[in-house]
């Protein structure tokens, strides 16, 4: 009796919310069409005020104006990688990318962060100098740009406020914006007390503390974004659950070959061979499995194939030697 053959919904392409696997609401989720021109705004208003922050602070010798910059030219990228991959989702998946260009989030990802990494080394080395020698600082200035940077996040958060709290891409939009809204009231004070006391210290010491919370957000992101491109389980998925799941299924005896990867930095794919001895479960069963793990665990892409159990199945990725062996047998 042959096996049944690996079974996945079909594919097809929904003009509004990229594309689904059939029956089983096995969905791949983009970027809401009303949240478009929300990125717009929000990455047009802030490209241009990273721009002027970064060139006011030299004018106004503040490194901290321009670790503040920095610290906006990250949520630029993050704005651009969130509405990015919405719109990559919606892409049809052709002959030779078979997942479509969903990878490339994780790419951008990787970029952004040694990008950021490099720019906050240089800023952070600028500061530690000037701390040993405070320069005077034009504390005025430093107050009306940092401020017109509460009013320019501000206004961005607001255009995220209504999606936050059901899709994860918006929140993280409307979060970003709002801590930039705050890290710019930090400097505004700053500004506000150099130019009453003289204490130009301040402008350094509060770049380098820019500097470490830059570090902190993009060591996490340069962390996670290679843990994604080397096709590891991500940290949300609890695969002893996973395994538990599908081990409890009716009429599966064992399961082996699991594998969960992201196919971007939203989306998780698996694969997983379960030991049926029974007759074919049927579709519904296969559609129920694909469901579940979209529901209980955020895998949107799952691929199941059924064995009896009559042969011995080996990983040859867990185990090459195996492999090998076969085929010098053979």
């Amino acid at each position: 009796m042959t096996h049944p053959a690996p079974h996945e919904s079909t594919c097809r392409h929904d003009d509004h919310h990229g594309h689904s696997h059939g029956a089983g609401g096995h969905n791949h989720h983009g970027v809401p069409d009303d949240f478009g021109k929300a990125f717009v705004i929000a990455i047009t208003l802030n490209s241009g005020f990273v721009a002027a922050e970064f060139i006011y602070g030299i004018f106004a010798n503040s490194t901290a104006l321009m670790a503040d910059a920095g610290h906006n030219l990250s949520d630029v990228l993050g704005l651009l990688l969130a509405w990015g991959a919405g719109i990559l989702a919606k892409r049809v998946p052709d002959g030779r990318f078979t997942y479509g260009m969903r990878g490339s989030s994780i790419i951008a990802a990787m970029a952004n962060a040694v990008l950021l990494l490099l720019v906050s080394g240089a800023i952070g080395w600028a500061s530690l100098q000037r701390l040993l020698a405070p320069p005077a600082v034009a504390g005025l200035t430093v107050t009306l740009v940092a401020g017109a940077g509460i009013l320019v996040n501000g206004i961005s958060a607001w255009f995220f406020v209504k999606g936050s709290k059901g899709d994860l891409n918006i929140r993280g939009a409307y979060l970003h914006m709002a801590s930039d809204a705050v890290m710019s009231l930090g400097v505004v004070i700053a500004g506000i007390v150099m130019s009453l006391t003289g204490w130009y210290w301040l402008d350094p010491a509060l770049s380098f503390i820019l500097v470490v919370i830059i570090v902190i957000g993009t060591w996490h992101l340069l962390r996670e974004s290679v843990v994604m491109a080397l096709a590891a389980i991500p940290s949300n998925v609890d695969v002893g659950a996973v395994s538990a799941y599908l081990e409890r299924k009716p009429g599966v005896t064992a399961i082996h070959d699991l594998h969960i990867w992201c196919l971007s930095t939203t989306e998780t794919a698996l694969t997983v061979h379960l030991v049926m001895p029974g007759a074919y479960p049927g579709d519904a069963f296969m559609d129920e499995i694909t469901h579940e793990l979209k529901s209980k665990f955020s895998i949107v892409h799952s691929t199941v194939q059924l064995e009896q159990g009559t042969t011995a199945h080996v990983c040859a990725l867990l185990s090459p030697s195996v492999e090998s062996h076969d085929a010098h047998a053979h």
